[in-house]
This record gives structure tokens, C-alpha cells and sequence, in this order.
């Protein structure tokens, strides 16, 4: 084998290992996009049950939401490493 036939081969396993990151953040992606709707829907629930409350039911959805988004960027993080 010569050079050229090694660096025609290493790209293409480049371009086929960097779709396989975007499948894997798209995956990585679905997890928190039900958490958080998850989050949100219990929320709004709580609020229809006790409107006194929504307040601090909505500081409480604010933040995790917050937290469930960190799952998505630490998806996209992963997808850029690996």
C-alpha cells in the first residue's frame, strides 16, 4: 500500500467516526428533551392544584430545567471528544 491509498482510508474513517457523533448527540439529545417535558407538565400540574404555591413550584421547574439541559450539553461535549 502506498501513501496515498493510507490517507484516502483515514478519511474516510474520519468522516464516518464524525457521523457517528452526530448520531450520538442525537441520541444523547432525546433523554433530556422528555425530561424536560416531564419537569414542565408535573409543574403545571402542581400549579393547577395549588395556584398559592406557583411561585416556587415555577423557581423549581426553572431549575430543573436547568439541570436536565446540562445533560444535553454534556451530550454535545462528548460528541466533539469522541
Amino acid at each position: 500500500m502506498d501513501i496515498v491509498t493510507l490517507a484516502q482510508a483515514a478519511e474516510t474513517v474520519e468522516t464516518t467516526a464524525r457521523g457517528y457523533g452526530a448520531i450520538g448527540y442525537g441520541l444523547a439529545a432525546i433523554g433530556p428533551g422528555i425530561g424536560i417535558g416531564i419537569v414542565v407538565g408535573k409543574a403545571i400540574e402542581g400549579m393547577a392544584r395549588q395556584p398559592e404555591m406557583a411561585g416556587q413550584l415555577r423557581t423549581t421547574m426553572f431549575l430543573g430545567i436547568a439541570f436536565t439541559e446540562a445533560l444535553a450539553l454534556i451530550g454535545i461535549v462528548t460528541g466533539f471528544i469522541f
